[in-house]
């Protein structure tokens, strides 16, 4: 990933931060000689410097088939936002550009058709994100349906070798310009804008901080 020095991030609690605005990533490995991605949702662990990352695919996904012994490719979305110049203090010198935050996490990733290790899977995924719908339900692991569903699927372990961050976030303009900028994303709404502006308000608190 193309990322200049003010925009590279190394703080491995900003991927904590990326993963938890949204842990629905894209995995990329080679299949047939081109590449080939899949969009899931994943469970994530860090230990340290240690980063594992765990989901599962539809059997019928034949990425599952190839990618053992790949070095395979995890790329987290994070916030963004289109910036116009005219939030600028001087903008006629300036042009439109787009604030962002995103991970790469390059790594191996280990298959898993164990049942337990599946239900693991599947339950970890389903509390975690129903608790945020307060819905009450449950993955139940020992009806017949339950384990018919599991039988369709293939779980993996990504373990991360790898990490690049890059949150850019107007680093490379006057403070003044960059408050324009969380001013106006803040003003216009949408989670994506409050967020990037949110990143940006931390990092320049931080700097503020640090100078003092």
């Amino acid at each position: 990933m193309y990322t200049p020095r003010h925009f590279a991030e190394h703080d491995l609690a900003a991927l904590d931060e990326l993963i938890a605005h949204d842990a629905f990533v894209t995995l990329v490995h080679q299949q047939d000689g081109a590449p080939f991605a899949t969009h899931l949702p994943v469970l994530y662990r860090r230990d340290g410097e240690r980063v594992e990352l765990r989901g599962h695919w539809s059997k019928a996904n034949p990425q599952w088939r190839d990618i053992a012994g790949q070095s395979a490719l995890i790329i987290v979305h994070g916030p963004h936002a289109y910036v116009s110049p005219t939030w600028y203090t001087d903008p006629e010198q300036r042009v439109p550009t787009w604030n962002y935050a995103t991970a790469h996490l390059y790594g191996h990733v280990v298959i898993s058709e164990d049942s337990a290790e599946l239900e693991a899977i599947v339950t970890g995924l389903s509390d975690l994100y129903e608790a945020k719908h307060d819905s009450g339900w449950r993955f139940e692991r020992t009806t017949p349906d339950t384990r018919r569903e599991l039988r369709g699927i293939v779980g993996f372990r990504f373990f991360a070798e790898r990490i690049e961050l890059k949150f850019k976030l107007s680093q490379n303009h006057p403070v003044a310009n960059q408050r324009g900028v969380i001013d106006h994303l803040e003003q216009h709404g949408g989670d994506d804008r409050r967020a990037v502006a949110a990143m940006m308000r931390t990092r320049l608190n931080e700097e503020a901080r640090d100078e003092t």
